[in-house]
């Protein structure tokens, strides 16, 4: 039986500690919060949606209400147990009568989840039945929840309770949150990431290069610019090439016609023939 070190165990461990690691961050592992609600229809969609309100969980958003002498504080937590009330989704509490039983609006048992690019639709369904309204049927809430990416959660509104019908009565609140905005989509093109790149590393380069150069060498003047010999070089070499390839003179043909260099004549010492004449 092979024996294992300690030292390769603890490797081990930590190698497998860092791929969990890698794994979570990078969302393979699903989210637990939104597990507790259970959709009336599992789909494979609809659990999406309802994924995206993951940074919503395990929060308590609480509105309050009043109509005429009523009125009304209305708690809802995505997932879990709003004020506390055991599978409520909805709850709300007559302020008139703090020792009347909540109201359960919906349950998130029953949850149905509808998405759009900007936006997604919660509802709970089968709360507590109405008493006079509605055909006595099981109350239900929709929470309609709007992107804006200046707020990370917005405060939650009731916008109306829709009971003046025989059925298909429901409550609607409605909240912002940046967490079903649609992920921004870049602007730069691949050639303008590239150009930034290289200008990121130019920058790099010359600064470096100076700062070394005057602080490490002890460069003056232009001898600070890094690598100044070669650059000279390549600019000389580029300029000569250009010089070949552009210019339309035949080098191997000689010029036609080659002016006189004007030369100043050098005066021719005078010779003096008086030693030849008879004394």
């Amino acid at each position: 039986m092979e024996v294992v070190s300690s030292h390769s165990g603890v490797s081990f461990l930590i190698w497998t500690m860092t791929v969990q690691m890698i794994l979570c961050g990078s969302g393979v592992y699903t989210t637990e919060s939104t597990k507790s609600c259970q959709l009336l229809s599992e789909s494979e969609s609809e659990r999406k949606v309802l994924n995206r309100l993951e940074p919503l969980a395990n929060k308590n958003f609480t509105v309050e209400t009043k109509d005429g002498d009523d009125r009304y504080t209305y708690v809802f937590q995505l997932c879990g147990d709003a004020g506390g009330i055991p599978g409520a989704g909805v709850v709300q509490f007559d302020k008139k009568k703090p020792e009347a039983k909540p109201k359960v609006i919906g349950i998130y048992s029953a949850t149905q989840a509808i998405g759009g690019s900007d936006w997604v639709m919660l509802i709970y369904k089968n709360g507590t039945a109405y008493g006079e309204f509605c055909g006595k049927e099981m109350r239900k809430a929709y929470i309609m929840i709007s992107c804006n990416r200046k707020v990370d959660v917005g405060p939650l509104d009731v916008v109306l309770e829709n009971r003046e019908r025989v059925h298909e009565c429901f409550y609607l609140f409605e909240m912002d949150s940046s967490a079903v905005c649609p992920p921004v989509q870049s602007q730069l093109s691949t050639g303008s990431i590239l150009l930034i790149i290289g200008f990121c590393l130019l920058a790099v380069y010359l600064t470096g290069g100076f700062l070394y150069q005057r602080l490490i060498v002890g460069a003056k003047g232009m001898e600070q610019f890094p690598n100044y010999g070669f650059w000279v070089e390549m600019g000389n070499l580029t300029a000569d090439g250009c010089d070949f390839m552009c210019r339309s003179r035949n080098r191997e043909e000689a010029p036609a016609y080659r002016g006189v260099v004007a030369e100043p004549l050098e005066e021719e010492p005078e010779e003096r023939d008086d030693h030849l004449l008879p004394m």
